[in-house]
C-alpha cells in the first residue's frame, strides 16, 4: 500500500473495555485526533480548519483525508492540517482511512460544515476513564428561523432516546474501542447509524450538551419539509434492511431534483 493511500477498515484488537483506560492517570497528556473527510470542498475548506488551529496549538492533531478531490480541496488543506491523507471516496471509507493513522486516545469525526463548541476538550476527556466509551453531541442548524431551533431540538431528542448518533453530532469515541469493532462499516450511507448500533452495545453514548453548530444549507436550499422527510424515509428504509446502495442513490437523487 502506497503512502498516503490509506483504504478500508481499521485493523481489530482486542481489548479490555471495562479497565484499559482506567489505569491511565488523568494527569498525563491526553490527545485527541479530529478526522474529516472531505471532497471538493476547496470553498469552505480554509475556514473549517481554520477553526481548529486552537487544538492544534493545544497538541491534538487533526487529520483530513480526501476522496479524489479534482479541485483546489488537498492544496488548501495541507497547510492547515497535521495529516492530509487521499482514500478511496465515500465517507466511510475516509473516516476509516483517517482513524488508521491517528494517534489521539479519543477520536472525533467532523464533518467540514461542523463547528466544535469552545468546551470541546472537557467533554472528550468524559469518556477517557468512564464507563461511556464513545458519545456525541447535541447539534443546532446555523440558520436564525425558528423552525431550524425546533428541528434541532428534536434531532437531540431522538438520539437520546435511542442512542443512535448521526455525523452532524460529531461524533466521538475511543480510538481503542473504535479499532475493536474494525471501525465503520464500508457502506455507502448511514455508516453513522450503523456504527451508533454497535457502540450502544458496549455503552450508552454520552450526550454533550454544548452544541456544535452544523451548516443549514442544506436545509435552505431543498426545503425544511421535504428534507425532514427524506431523512426519515431513508431511515426507515434503512431499518426495514434495504441496501445502503440503494438508499445513498435515493439520496443523490433526491438531492439533485
Amino acid at each position: 500500500m502506497k503512502a498516503g493511500i490509506i483504504a478500508g477498515r481499521a485493523p481489530s484488537l482486542k481489548v479490555d473495555l471495562q479497565c484499559s483506560w482506567r489505569e491511565a492517570s488523568l494527569s498525563e497528556l491526553f490527545k485527541v485526533s479530529v478526522v474529516m473527510p472531505v471532497w471538493r470542498e476547496e470553498a469552505s475548506i480554509e475556514v473549517a480548519l481554520t477553526a481548529l488551529q486552537a487544538l492544534r496549538e493545544q497538541g491534538h492533531e487533526v487529520i483530513v483525508v480526501d476522496g479524489g478531490s479534482d479541485d483546489r480541496t488537498v492544496a488548501l488543506a495541507t497547510p492547515l492540517c497535521d495529516r492530509l491523507v487521499v482514500s478511496a471516496p465515500g465517507r466511510a471509507l475516509q473516516m476509516n482511512a483517517g482513524a488508521g493513522c491517528a494517534q489521539g486516545e479519543v477520536l472525533l469525526f467532523l464533518h467540514a460544515d461542523t463547528r466544535l463548541p469552545p468546551s470541546v476538550i472537557p467533554h472528550l476527556e468524559k469518556i477517557r476513564s468512564g464507563r461511556r466509551v464513545w458519545g456525541r453531541f447535541d447539534v443546532r442548524l446555523s440558520g436564525q428561523r425558528s423552525m431550524f431551533r425546533v428541528i434541532s431540538g428534536f434531532m437531540n431528542l431522538r438520539s437520546r432516546l435511542t442512542g443512535i448518533a448521526t455525523g452532524d453530532q460529531a461524533m466521538f469515541v475511543r480510538r481503542d474501542v473504535f479499532e475493536a469493532l474494525n471501525g465503520f462499516a464500508p457502506i455507502a450511507l448511514m455508516e453513522d447509524v450503523e456504527l451508533s448500533s454497535r457502540l450502544r452495545l458496549v455503552s450508552r453514548p454520552y450526550c454533550a450538551p454544548d452544541p456544535v453548530i452544523t451548516d443549514s444549507r442544506r436545509w435552505e436550499q431543498h426545503g425544511t419539509w421535504r428534507t425532514i422527510f427524506l431523512m426519515w424515509r431513508l431511515r426507515w428504509r434503512y431499518w426495514r434492511g434495504e441496501s445502503p446502495d440503494s438508499l445513498a442513490k435515493a439520496y443523490r437523487s433526491d438531492v439533485r431534483n
